[in-house]
Parts: structure tokens; sequence; C-alpha cells
């Protein structure tokens, strides 16, 4: 069998009702660039990247203006109205053009501060498992659950719990199987990790850095800003 190639899927059709403005969140400004400008610019400039497939969503206005608009490695395919969605259109699209064989890389447009080192992380460490894993962190907070009126029922013990970032990266074919069965059974999964583990899969965690932050507030833009400044300056050479 030949060496699996590496694709990157972006789903971006969302319009991050919590951000409370007119503008989706992938298209703000973020230190003079789009945030899914910074975002493309994670996957598809890694050398072990292939191509990038991003869904947009039919309504888009605004990716036509953005950096990676018509770029040859960029494929564009419509966005779904969830998440899950988007990211089977994606599949479906690559699947016409890809070997089943082949890793897919699936990553938020809403998080421009994933690190080279971590995706560099992630491929040594899925490269070689048999189902795929993904990004995160351990969870270090005390965790409490509460009932629908916010008041706390129990804490919850931490030890293994792990908070689940993105890039998720499995197998094109197992993904795509794994998506259309959840998607059949009427499942909208929140992540593609979730599909996999629904089929009876069991990915694995692998640790990044907390800077992987997804832009969901206001305030998470300027600590985005503040963490790539600093990536920077950790890494002038840009190999962060």
């Amino acid at each position: 069998m030949s060496e699996p190639s590496y694709w990157a899927v972006m789903p971006a059709a969302g319009v991050g009702r919590r951000m409370g403005g007119t503008i989706p969140k992938q298209y703000l400004d973020l230190d003079g660039r789009t945030v899914i400008d910074h975002t493309i610019e994670c996957l598809l400039l890694h050398p072990t990247v292939d191509g990038l497939y991003v869904a947009i969503s039919d309504e888009d206005r605004w990716w036509s203006e953005t950096e990676y608009a018509g770029h040859p490695d960029v494929v564009v395919v419509p966005g779904g109205v969830e998440r899950c969605y988007s990211v089977f259109n994606a599949l479906e699209s690559l699947s016409t053009r890809a070997d089943g064989h082949d890793w897919v890389l699936v990553h938020d447009a809403a998080r421009p501060c994933v690190r080279r080192t971590d995706i560099d992380h992630l491929l040594a460490m899925v490269g070689a498992h048999e189902v795929g894993g993904l990004l995160g962190m351990p969870v270090r907070d005390t965790m409490k659950r509460c009932d629908a009126a916010d008041r706390v029922v129990e804490t919850v013990d931490r030890l293994h719990l792990w908070h689940a970032f993105t890039p998720q990266m499995f197998r094109l074919e197992l993904l795509h199987d794994a998506l259309k069965r959840a998607l059949q059974a009427g499942i909208l999964v929140t992540d593609e990790a979730s599909a996999v583990e629904w089929a009876g899969h069991r990915p694995i965690m692998v640790e990044g850095h907390a800077d992987n932050i997804k832009i969901t507030r206001p305030d998470d833009l300027s600590l985005a800003e503040h963490y790539l400044k600093r990536q920077a300056e950790e890494d002038p050479l840009g190999m962060r």
C-alpha cells in the first residue's frame, strides 16, 4: 500500500451567534487579518497537508474577500446547517479524489492559534494508530454538574477528563462512514471524534497547548491576538 496523503477539512458555515455581531466570527478582524485566514494558514502551509476543503454557507458574503479564496489547493464545498453536515459534505467531495486510507485533519475555522508543533505531534502520535485521535488538554479545574437552574448537582471527578480541541485526525473512509451512519440515525454529533466513538471505535487524545482556543465570545478575539503575538515572539521563524 502506498503512503497515505493528508488532507484538511474546515467547517466554516457557522454564524457565531454568541459573538453578538452581524459578521460570522470566522471573518472578524484578528490583528489585521480575518480569523479564517490565520486558521487556514496553520493547516494549508503545513508541509504534510496536500489540500484543504472548506465548507461555506450558501449565503456567505465574505469568503470571496479572504486571502485564500481562489487558492489552487483550497476547495470550497457547500456548508450545512450543522457542523456535522458541513464536514460530511467536505468528506463526500474529498472521497472522489482521495484514497480511503488517506488521513483527514478536521479543524475549526475559529481556532487560529493552533501551533505547527502541535500538528506535528498529532501526526506523529496518530499516524500509527488504528483509529485516529485529536488534540486536547487534560481538565485541570474542579468540574461541577448543574441542573437547568444552574444549581450544583454534583462535583465530577476530573480524572481522565479532557477538553477536546481540533484538529481531529482520522482515516477518510472510517470518518466518512462513521459520520454517515450517525447522520442516518439522526445523531447530530458536535465533533468528529463523537461520530467515531458512536461507531464503536476508541480514538486517542493527544495533548497540545492550551492556547489553541476556539473564538466563541467577543473577549476571545483579544486573547487570540495576545497568543498569536506571543507565539511569534517565541518563534520568529514561524515554526511554532
